[in-house]
């Protein structure tokens, strides 16, 4: 498991997530107690830059 998946496992309201580094994303199933800003932070707060954010709604 990587250090984003484990950071992002951790954080509460995540459901499920799943790094893929040959594409460069990250897809996650959230709950209502946390958001996409969220886990952006989350992301940040290890050490990694976040570019662009898409959610379902917007892909």
């Amino acid at each position: 498991m990587t250090k984003i998946e484990t950071a992002l496992k951790n954080h509460n309201g995540v459901e499920s997530v799943k790094v893929l580094f040959n594409a460069s994303k990250i897809k996650a199933q959230i709950n209502d107690e946390t958001s996409g800003d969220d886990l952006v932070k989350v992301v940040q707060g290890i050490g990694y830059e976040v570019k662009n954010m898409k959610t379902k709604a917007e892909a």
